[in-house]
């Protein structure tokens, strides 16, 4: 559909009036018509009408000059931004999928309404964004949450599966590099729980049923040990990385929760 030029209106707005000014005037010393008197007195009537007219022109190209240069801006924040703080706008029904199917995806998402996303372009990951809650952390398609506080590790699988995860499930060695970085600068914490446990000596077995691997286990020099009641197993922050896996007795540590990245 074509744009009508609002100067073009105006323009035409102007040849108007002088149209009727002109078919209003008397020559000196003649007398009026009646017809010309009736257009004589309608012309501060034309008059205002017309500046009415101007005004809303002018006000039009205002908004297309401003919206314009309005989307301008937002495309190319859009393109060159690969970083935000989302606060969505949406209902429960209208919630972004998971990359994975299971209850605690919706969980995570109906417990967090503020959110940071990353640009997953970067990442070779098509377009979109990946996003976790506010105050976690991404690495790949995974979202972490090193507490602040310590628990008991079956309060701490509690804790993270209220907030729609679970303690964290090490799959690779990159990912357990990740996570040796991340809790290395905390200094008040030593330990940190990861969902990994055993209720048998030997017989460790992670929270969400992922098959234990021992050439994907990191455990410290001399771990696990066969103490029956160490049963609980916590990355070490002082430990060498990327083996920093110690047993021990599941007392009061802190911990990392791991949930899906939400693609959106």
């Amino acid at each position: 559909m074509g744009t009508v030029d609002p100067w073009r209106r105006v323009n035409s707005v102007f040849t108007l009036v002088e149209r009727m000014n002109c078919q209003g005037r008397v020559s000196p010393g003649t007398a009026a018509s009646a017809e010309e008197r009736s257009c004589s007195w309608l012309n501060p009537w034309v008059f205002l009408i017309s500046v009415l007219v101007i005004k809303t022109a002018f006000v039009t190209i205002c908004l297309v000059v401003l919206l314009h240069g309005g989307y301008g801006q937002y495309k190319n924040l859009l393109q060159n931004s690969t970083e935000w703080h989302c606060i969505p706008k949406i209902s429960a029904d209208n919630m972004a999928p998971f990359s994975h199917s299971s209850d605690q995806p919706t969980a995570l998402q109906e417990k967090f309404t503020a959110w940071e996303c990353d640009s997953a372009v970067s990442e070779n990951k098509g377009r979109g964004w990946m996003c976790c809650p506010k105050g976690w952390r991404r690495f790949q398609n995974s979202c972490y949450f090193l507490s602040l506080d310590m628990m008991s590790w079956a309060e701490s699988e509690q804790n993270c599966t209220g907030m729609g995860s679970h303690l964290v499930v090490i799959n690779s060695e990159e990912e357990q590099v990740f996570l040796s970085k991340q809790i290395k600068p905390v200094l008040k914490a030593e330990n940190f729980y990861i969902g990994l446990r055993a209720e048998i000596v030997d017989q460790w077995q992670w929270v969400d049923k992922t098959p234990y691997n021992v050439t994907a286990a990191f455990w410290r020099r001399n771990e696990p040990s066969d103490h029956k009641y160490e049963k609980c197993v916590v990355m070490h922050r002082d430990s060498e990385i990327p083996n920093n896996w110690n047993n021990i007795q599941c007392q009061m540590f802190y911990r990392i929760c791991e949930a899906a990245a939400v693609t959106v």
